[in-house]
């Protein structure tokens, strides 16, 4: 019930914005481009599963429609669809914490799952500073749905062989067992500068955080796990060009 609640909150602030250009300055401002960076990633089990970050990719298109400037508030909605790499990776360790060596190959034991997905996050954007020639501060704030497309494993291990008595962590049943929800939705928050030039287009850089609202296993209590939802930092480049512009409007600011 919750989750339904903050959904329906971020909808109905990005609405806000479309509602207010009947009060602040009109814009009619679209553009589109490309982005591309990096996720530092890991999921929220319970029990827990000790874990560092698993490093993917990410990169897509994107477009964004400015609707009005509120007093010194650029307000736009974006909207992206990203292929994003994101999964977990554990941190298997001993009493020492110490790795766990395998007592077959000797190696210390290695195991991570990387989750391929198609991600669309709706989102507004809030910008301050220069709007056409220069810089702006900005800030992302919406929902974010995703797909899973396909799942692997990376492991240095057999599982049947795998050192269980110098574990502390004993929990690895995630270790075998595909994943059960492909359909995931979240929050996405992120703040960045953006770099303007006339005629050149827009220059972006920006950190995000994805938090899942959903679970990539089953959480009944018949299920093993109880939560298992995703989490994400993003840090990414985009650029974006216009497509239209407002007439009558001043670029020298």
């Amino acid at each position: 019930m919750m989750k339904d609640k903050l959904i329906a909150l971020l909808f109905a602030a990005m609405l806000a914005i479309s509602a207010k250009a009947q009060v602040g300055e009109h814009r009619n401002e679209f553009s589109v481009g490309v982005t591309g960076g990096c996720v530092l990633s890991n999921v929220g089990f319970t029990p827990t599963v000790n874990q560092t970050l698993h490093n993917g990719v990410i990169g897509g298109f994107m477009a964004r429609y400015k609707s009005e400037k509120y007093f010194s508030t650029i307000c736009s909605i974006q909207m992206e669809v990203n292929y994003a790499q994101t999964g977990w990776k554990e941190e298997i360790l001993d009493a020492n914490d110490k790795p766990v060596v395998n007592k077959v190959t000797n190696m210390p034991e290695e195991y991570s799952r990387t989750l391929n997905y198609i991600q669309i996050p709706l989102l507004a954007h809030l910008a301050w500073g220069r709007e056409y020639k220069g810089l702006q501060f900005f800030v992302n704030l919406g929902p974010q749905f995703g797909y899973m497309l396909s799942e692997s494993t990376s492991s240095n291990f057999d599982f049947a062989t795998r050192n269980m008595d110098d574990r502390t962590n004993p929990v690895v049943a995630q270790d075998t067992m595909a994943v059960e929800h492909k359909f995931d939705y979240g929050i996405a928050a992120g703040a960045g500068l953006e770099f303007s030039l006339p005629k050149l287009g827009h220059f972006q850089v920006e950190a995000r955080y994805y938090y899942g609202l959903a679970n990539i296993y089953g959480s009944t209590k018949r299920d093993y796990f109880a939560k298992s939802n995703r989490g994400d930092i993003v840090i990414k480049a985009s650029y974006l060009f216009d497509i239209t512009r407002t007439k009558k409007i001043s670029r020298k600011k």
